[in-house]
């Protein structure tokens, strides 16, 4: 075992924040305490890159770097290495850092395992070990802690891309690229590297395959293989058939059958091929479960091999530690032994009835995508069958497969009209698999101008989809009108469906002229009796063409709707919702719940996005699935029922991501923001909204900024900082180029004019009421009209506000909602108290309280409770001492530290007092001193528990109502 000292040089990591904050805990520990820390992944990952980074960031002392000797052994003893690494922490802390330790000997890897065991915390001697996931990790390493590398998510990976190739990438090699790389930065940088310039511009076609032998074996060191003949051929075909299944495992009882074919037993019967001979199957044991086809019982011969060590058995599964490895098994295998491998699977597959697995097989057994002219109609053949079996509807296959089927199809396919057909179909079922970044390699291979235009517009659909669900909402909506009109002669349905798409598109863009435009052209003739649609490109919240009336009904009531003609609207959107109570499509539920929407019919839209999502689950579709709980988590915020709107968004947020729906996400982001923005959670609130905004900005989101931006500002509002919230949410709702998406901004509305009359901005809360009006005229919004009375209510003279308090909760006793009633009726508690009614203020509060308390709004629950406090009617608290503190400040003090106490800024207690900014700080550092306090939180507290006793609680009525009186704050 031998050492060196580091040489720091500069590192850049991308997408690795989690696993770096790890490792710094460790190094700030140091100097206190030792510690342990595992570094795993798959190579190419980055360990060696993290074990750099670190060694450069430790400060506090010096850096060792372990590893064995140059024949592979233990080159000191274990007292020498504790000796040694005792004298020097004796100093300083120590970093011991040790790359790729699985790679070390036994002696050598014990050796360092008893040094660590004996080692104290006291002895301030960290250790850092990174070790290869893709075999099982030594047991002398087993009891470390770990860190796990993954693959880069999309957006670091694009970031290490962009670097790597100074950004001059075309998009389309782009794409493919991060698609070929799957998240391994080595392997990205590997296939930067194997590019020229003009390849790398798009200019020249890209080499194939992209991830070749070469360079997959580059980056896993090497290519693997196992102790014998026998366990080189499980790898191969494990890896093999990986290729078709949808997961990272196979079935046992598949490989055992197909390597029976690949080495059969001697005497009768097929020979086995030459070199090989007689062997049991490997590493599967007698009791490997069955799997397709027959298979004989295992016979006599020499006793199995354990598995090898890049795989693992899981019950009847097998499955290899690292998929970099499975690709490189199968990649640097000889072609005749890797086709003779498929083949052997094909004819396993294909005696158990598995159609399209066994076919996909086969098309591998026969050769690449250049054959010889001899065996040409042989591929075209089975390209044609693999296309039509990927086709067939009743052939059970999960969208993944079908994708690879029709990718494999369009390889063998000598027509470039045809394949370019082909490469959109794969390129369709990738994106119902949930799988965007396969999808747009797909879409780039399909480009052919010589393709007749339904079929160009068929690929400019897809690709606008998936753009609208994972990139900028303009460049989808351009796409979508490009396939509208590349369809319009031979496709006119589908032309329409892709033209709505388009509306959606500009829709979600915040975009109304370019949403009227393209709603604008009267639609195809609509049928007598709809038709069903065909399974096609995934339209903006489905994945299929929808009936044709449905597209006819949607387009005519959407528009009717942003025209502002909303007579004409109800009748085509209410057809559009009969529909979905009678489809089972998760496709046409889930235009059912948008048009459900549009016209406020929340329990419709509850019902169709309910119904859309079981659908989407029985059909397999991950894409399909984030879509149905958007509309499901939006119809819940509607209807007031924000715990229920969380549990939808935080599912949808997780499917989105894991399937690329980064679109998707920012709209689940901005639902979980407005969910958590009536809690008290602030730092969720921020957290989701900062997610939500940083997607937005980039792709264009105009409709899913609004809704976080509103989050913000309700949050704000709710924890008394009305002045915030005002600002906020005049640039949603005020007229001017900021104003927010127009179909979101009214929602917002009575959240402004709350704030804007405690921030004094009467006038500007007036401005937007007429518009209001109209909305809640519609009556799309079933919290509108009652939430209209409560506007006014909070703008009228004090003789007509009381009128229109009782008729808002009138109305919100029609519509429903615990929330929105609780605050109305919090509103009208507060005006009554400040005009000295406590015993009706006391019954409308504490029915704000119970609301709040029943829906989880807990930042709103704590005002009603401050309002309860300040009428006596709140529960004893046990403070003592606090009222007499308190007593000891002057009214001016107190009048600040009321406010304070609720929530306000300094810049808002100099706008409520009449004072200066100046003025407040330095009254505030006379009260922390007089009080003994270090914080805000410390002075609420301390208020609350003064508020308990009513001789104090009387005298703070007193000051207050002066307060208010000389002031003008009242509200």
């Amino acid at each position: 075992m031998t050492g060196e000292t580091t040489v720091r040089t500069a590192v850049r990591i991308h997408g690795r924040s989690t696993q770096r904050k790890a490792l710094r805990a460790l190094l700030d520990g140091l100097p206190h305490h030792g510690g342990h820390l595992l570094v795993a992944g798959e190579p190419g990952l980055g360990r060696t890159t993290l074990l750099r980074w670190a060694a450069r960031s430790f400060r506090a002392g010096p850096v060792l770097h372990l590893g064995p000797g140059p024949d592979g052994g233990a080159h000191v003893t274990v007292e020498q290495l504790l000796d040694a690494l005792r004298a020097a922490s004796a100093a300083a802390p120590v970093l011991v850092c040790a790359d790729d330790a699985h790679l070390w000997d036994a002696p050598a890897r014990t050796a360092l395992d008893r040094a660590v065991r004996r080692l104290s915390t006291a002895d301030r001697v960290g250790l850092l070990l990174s070790v290869a996931s893709d075999r099982a990790v030594a047991p002398e390493f087993a009891r470390l802690p770990v860190v796990h590398l993954d693959p880069l998510t999309p957006s670091g990976a694009a970031a290490l891309l962009d670097d790597a190739t100074d950004g001059v990438a075309a998009p389309a090699v782009r794409e493919q690229l991060l698609a070929e790389a799957e998240g391994n930065p080595a392997l990205l940088v590997a296939l930067v590297r194997r590019l020229s310039p003009a390849e790398l511009r798009g200019h020249r076609p890209l080499p194939r395959p992209l991830a070749d032998a070469v360079a997959l074996a580059e980056v896993a060191g090497g290519a693997p293989c196992g102790p014998s003949a026998h366990a080189r051929d499980l790898l191969l075909t494990v890896a093999a058939a990986g290729r078709a299944e949808d997961g990272t495992d196979v079935d046992a009882g598949l490989v055992h059958d197909a390597l029976r074919h690949l080495r059969p037993e001697p005497g009768p019967g097929p020979h086995a091929e030459p070199g090989l001979g007689p062997h049991a199957e490997p590493g599967l044991g007698p009791h490997a479960e069955p799997g397709p086809g027959p298979r004989a019982e295992p016979g006599p011969g020499p006793r199995a091999e354990p598995v090898p060590e890049h795989l693992v058995l899981a019950g009847d599964r097998l499955r290899f530690r690292s998929p970099l490895v499975r690709r490189t098994v199968h990649a640097t295998a000889a072609p005749e032994r890797r086709r003779a491998v498929h083949r052997a699977l094909a004819e396993v597959l294909e005696t158990g009835g598995h159609r399209l697995t066994g076919l996909l097989h086969r098309s591998w057994s026969l050769g690449g995508p250049e054959p010889a002219p001899a065996s040409a109609d042989r591929l075209a053949a089975v390209a044609d069958r693999l296309a039509a079996v990927a086709a067939d509807g009743a052939v059970p296959a999960s969208h993944r497969l079908r994708a690879t089927a029709y990718a494999r199809a369009a390889e063998l396919t000598a027509d470039g009209a045809r394949r370019a057909e082909r490469y959109t179909a794969a390129a369709e079922q990738a994106l119902l698999a949930g799988r965007p970044d396969r999808a747009r390699p797909l879409l780039a291979a399909a480009r052919d101008s010589a393709a007749p235009a339904a079929v160009r517009g068929r690929a400019e659909w897809v690709r606008g989809v998936t753009e609208l669900r994972d990139g900028p909402v303009g460049d989808a909506h351009q796409s979508l009108l490009l396939a509208a009109s590349l369809l319009a002669a031979d496709a006119p349905a589908d032309a329409a469906a892709a033209a709505l798409a388009a509306a959606d598109a500009a829709w979600a863009a915040g975009d109304l002229p370019a949403c009227l435009a393209t709603l604008a052209p009267e639609p195809p003739h609509r049928p007598e009796n709809p038709e069903p649609g065909s399974d096609g490109p995934a339209d903006a919240r489905g994945a299929a063409a929808h009936p044709a009336a449905v597209v006819h009904d949607h387009r005519v009531g959407m528009r009717a709707l942003l025209e502002g003609r909303l007579d004409r609207a109800g009748a085509p959107l209410g057809q559009v919702v009969e529909r979905g109570r009678t489809e089972d499509r998760p496709q046409t539920l889930l235009r059912s719940a948008a048009a459900a929407l549009l016209l406020g019919d929340v329990d419709a839209a509850r019902s169709g996005g309910a119904r859309a999502l079981a659908a989407a689950r029985q059909l397999g579709s991950d894409t399909l699935v984030p879509q149905a709980l958007e509309y499901l988590a939006y119809a819940e915020l509607r209807a007031g029922r924000h715990p229920q709107a969380r549990t939808h968004a935080e599912e949808g947020l997780r499917t989105a991501l894991r399937t690329g729906q980064r679109n998707t996400a920012a709209h689940h982001r901005a639902v979980l923001a407005l969910a958590a923005s009536i809690e008290e959670e602030p730092d969720v609130v921020a957290r989701h909204v900062t997610a939500a905004l940083d997607t937005a900005r980039r792709h264009g989101l105009v409709q899913a900024a609004t809704l976080a931006q509103w989050a913000a500002a309700r949050a704000d509002l709710g924890r008394g900082r009305p002045y915030d919230a005002a600002d906020r949410l005049g640039l949603l709702v005020l007229p001017g180029p900021a104003r927010g998406h127009f179909a979101v901004w009214r929602l917002a509305v009575p959240c402004f004019v709350e704030a804007a009359v405690l921030a004094g901005r009467q006038e500007d809360a007036r401005a937007v009421l007429t518009d209001f009006a109209d909305w809640a005229a519609f009556g799309a919004d079933p919290q509108a009209a009652a939430q209209l009375a409560r506007c006014h209510a909070l703008l009228a003279p004090g003789e007509h506000a009381d009128a229109l308090y009782r008729r808002a909760l009138d109305r919100h006793d029609e519509a429903g909602g615990d929330f929105e009633r609780a605050r109305t009726a919090l509103l009208y508690g507060k005006w009554l108290r400040r005009r000295r009614r406590p015993r009706e203020a006391r019954g409308r509060l504490g029915t704000a309280l119970a609301g709040f308390e029943r829906c989880g709004a807990g930042v709103w629950a704590a005002q009603a409770r401050d309002e309860l406090r300040a009428l006596g009617a709140a529960p004893q608290g046990t403070g003592t001492g606090a009222p007499a503190r308190l007593g000891l400040l002057t009214p001016q003090q107190l009048r600040i530290v009321r406010h304070v106490a609720e929530g306000a800024t300094n810049r808002e207690v100099a706008l409520a007092l009449g004072v200066s900014t100046r003025t407040v700080d330095y009254h505030l550092r006379k009260v922390f001193a007089a009080l003994g306090v270090r914080s805000r939180l410390e002075l609420a507290r301390m208020v609350g528990e003064a508020e308990q006793d009513h001789e104090v609680r009387g005298a703070r009525e007193t000051r207050r109502v002066g307060s208010y009186e000389k002031t003008g704050a009242e509200h």
